[in-house]
């Protein structure tokens, strides 16, 4: 019988990249999707998923995202102080207005795994609200999605 062993990829051994992606025009979850995937590694081949082996991502016009139906009024942001009465909501409008990249990263943050790697992987994300970004190094050598 033939003997296979599995791919165990190290820390160290993992290729990295940066993709930008243009978020003009597309549907928020759908690109939170494919954000939420380059970081974690899930195309590559050598994807361990124990090991931190994604990529770094920069997303740009973050504040052109669109939506479908009607969640721009009815999708309600929640954060809760500890207090009480500490609870405090804002639909998706209000927050688009006030911060609009924080719709974006809220939805990538949730597909991430809710331990130490994850907090890793959201820490190689970067998002902006208009086209331009101060990421020289990554002009040249990203990959527009």
């Amino acid at each position: 019988m033939l003997k296979t062993s599995t791919l165990m990829i190290k820390h160290e051994e993992v290729p990295r990249r940066w993709h930008l992606i243009d978020a003009e025009g597309q549907i928020l979850g759908r690109v939170a999707v494919q954000v939420a995937s380059l970081l974690r590694g899930k195309g590559k081949v050598v994807f361990t998923p124990h090991v931190d082996c994604g990529d770094g991502v920069i997303v740009i016009n973050a504040e052109k995202v669109r939506v479908t139906g009607t969640k721009m009024d009815t999708k309600i942001y929640k954060r809760y102080s500890g207090y009480p009465s500490g609870l405090k909501q804002e639909p998706l409008r209000r927050l688009l207005d006030r911060r609009p990249t924080e719709a974006l990263h809220r939805a990538v943050v949730g597909m991430l795994p809710k331990n130490s790697l994850g907090r890793r992987n959201a820490n190689r994300l970067r998002i902006y609200a208009g086209g331009k970004h101060p990421h020289a190094a990554q002009m040249a050598g990203a990959s527009a999605q």
